[in-house]
């Protein structure tokens, strides 16, 4: 009897094992296809997602891994955003940043709450709307994935979110360096305005990069500001979907506390404080975990893609996207006249 329950278990291994190697596989083909012209300024994340909704297109969703890639969707997703945490620097943000974080605060009730004003108006999926909210207010794909477990949101909703907000803010990133040399912004003034208005970290440190030093480090300060409130946002979210659920006894209406945060702020208060301070480490090492965040993050939205349906697609994903965009385009008016 024994010898029948081993090879099953070690089978279950195996594909355990090969569902997670399958995602990081993806994650590879995103990352040569991000090599390409055109798709270098898309991105590694979007590529691998695009090669993700087309293999599911093609093939199926390749069941017999399951357990693999869903494992890469939650837990590795979740252990990304743990690492992003070392990106941000509090101490930095607190002391210097102060001014720019209560501009972040209202560009971000201001993002949510339009992009959930203009669903309602254009009659959108609710759930991929509020994402996208989230995703253009904060800080892109780490905000949708952050929140997206406390609204109970699903894994193609998810993914469709984080493919939507990789897309278009890489268009606006790149309509900002065409502006910038017409634009009557000082280098400052216009690295401000690309931290506080664009969606990740990546698009701000595009946009910002051609006007010089000063503007790239304080884009990303701002960004960081906005990065700095995603915490207290998600502690929001889990307020009201409690109070929305209560009363409710059904286990799919509970809400799990969102313990990967807490990993996100220790590692935030670890990069802030003591790494530098206490312990000294290379440009090499945190180069690595930026880069381990990053494979990380694009495995796990291989298994969210995976998910996707275009026929879904399409149906789902239009409305929220025209919401989406306008928020942005008016985010950018809005974050151009306060810098």
């Amino acid at each position: 009897m024994l010898e029948r329950i081993e090879p099953k278990r070690n089978s279950a291994a195996l594909l355990w094992v090969g569902g997670i190697a399958f995602t990081f596989f993806i994650a590879f083909l995103g990352y040569l296809l991000a090599k390409v012209p055109g798709f270098d300024h898309v991105g590694q994340l979007a590529s691998a997602i695009v090669i993700a909704v087309v293999f599911r297109q093609i093939f199926g969703y390749p069941e017999v891994i399951r357990p693999g890639i869903g494992f890469s969707s939650k837990k590795l997703l979740r252990f990304a955003i743990i690492l992003y945490g070392l990106k941000l620097n509090i101490n930095t943000v607190l002391h210097d940043g102060i001014g720019l974080l209560i501009r972040d605060a209202g560009v971000i009730t201001f993002a949510i709450l339009l992009t959930i004003w203009l669903a309602k108006v254009f009659k959108a999926d609710k759930n991929i709307s509020l994402l996208l909210g989230v995703g253009t207010g904060v800080c892109g794909a780490a905000a949708i994935a952050a929140v997206a477990p406390i609204v109970k949101s699903k894994d193609e909703d998810t993914a469709i979110g984080v493919g939507i907000i990789a897309l278009v803010g890489t268009i606006f990133a790149i309509i900002y360096t065409i502006l910038r040399p017409i634009l009557p912004l000082s280098a400052v003034d216009y690295g401000i305005w690309s931290g506080i208005s664009l969606h990740e970290l990546a698009h701000v440190a595009l946009a910002a990069a051609p006007g010089g030093e000063d503007s790239l480090a304080i884009g990303l300060l701002a960004k960081l500001g906005r990065v700095f409130l995603l915490v207290p946002l998600c502690f929001i979210f889990m307020y009201f979907m409690k109070r929305k659920n209560q009363g409710q006894e059904s286990s799919d209406n509970k809400i799990e506390f969102p313990w990967f945060l807490i990993g996100f702020i220790l590692m935030s208060l670890f990069g802030s404080y003591v790494l530098g301070s206490h312990i000294h480490v290379s440009a090499g090492f945190m180069s690595g975990v930026s880069n381990l965040t990053t494979w990380c993050l694009t495995a796990a939205m291989v298994g969210l893609g995976l998910n996707v349906s275009l026929k879904d697609l399409r149906t789902k994903a239009l409305r929220p996207l025209l919401a989406m965009l306008i928020t942005s385009i008016c985010l950018s008016i809005l974050a151009y006249f306060i810098v």
